[in-house]
């Protein structure tokens, strides 16, 4: 299998974590060899969250490009906590919204080494970890500038929206995972290896999307069941 890169992306506290695991745990199931790229802000030694200067999200933003280029040819699949398209719309913030290093250019053109970005959306309340923070306008404001500057990087067909509470243990991941082998054009199970058994029958679905703010009509992936 050529190497895939997926990233889970989106504000603080919408649960990319535990996805970003239970995805890459997914992928194991099925063979792949898989590396991850964990969440990079919280060793920034120039501070975080919403008092963060534009030189400290510049750190966090080339960090994450660092480890990236660091682990994505250790595996044939690379899951990523985060991406430079989040972290970007963090450091716009810090900045005002001015690019005040003029890295749009080089986070435009990192977007395109994603295969699939996940992004999940913030419909589950912050709750305090002793490390981010738990201001809901800042958390707005970092979404509202990933509302505008996403579709700019991200193609639709690379895109999936997903709300942060379906992230549970009992989500099923695999259609998902079927999502990254159709890009990447691999099977997704490596040979020898069997279908598992699916705790419930999930299937992807297209609905107009109202959460991202782009070309008209503006549609994205969205999975789940039925309800």
């Amino acid at each position: 299998m050529r190497s895939a890169k997926i990233a889970f992306i989106g504000s603080h506290g919408i649960r990319k974590t535990t996805a970003a695991h239970a995805f890459a745990g997914t992928l194991q199931s099925a063979g792949r060899s898989v590396e991850f790229g964990r969440e990079v802000v919280r060793d920034n030694p120039l501070g975080i969250n919403e008092a963060a200067t534009g030189e400290a999200q510049l750190w966090v933003l080339m960090s994450q490009i660092r480890q990236e280029l660091e682990l994505a040819g250790k595996a044939e699949i690379l899951v990523t906590d985060r991406a430079a398209m989040d972290n970007f719309a963090y450091y716009l913030r810090s900045c005002s919204g001015v690019d005040r290093f003029s890295v749009g250019p080089l986070v435009s053109a990192w977007a395109g080494t994603y295969d699939l970005v996940v992004r999940l959306l913030p419909d589950v309340a912050l709750r305090p970890d002793g490390t981010r923070s738990t201001n809901d306008q800042f958390r707005d404001d970092v979404e509202a500038i990933l509302d505008r500057t996403l579709p700019q990087m991200v193609p639709l067909e690379r895109l999936v929206l997903m709300p942060a509470s379906d992230v549970t243990g009992e989500h099923d991941w695999w259609p998902l995972a079927d999502r990254l082998a159709a890009l990447v054009g691999e099977p997704l199970r490596a040979p020898g290896v069997r279908q598992p058994r699916r705790p419930r029958p999930l299937r992807a679905r297209v609905r107009p999307s109202t959460s991202i703010v782009g070309a008209d009509p503006q549609l994205a992936l969205l999975l789940g069941d039925d309800d």
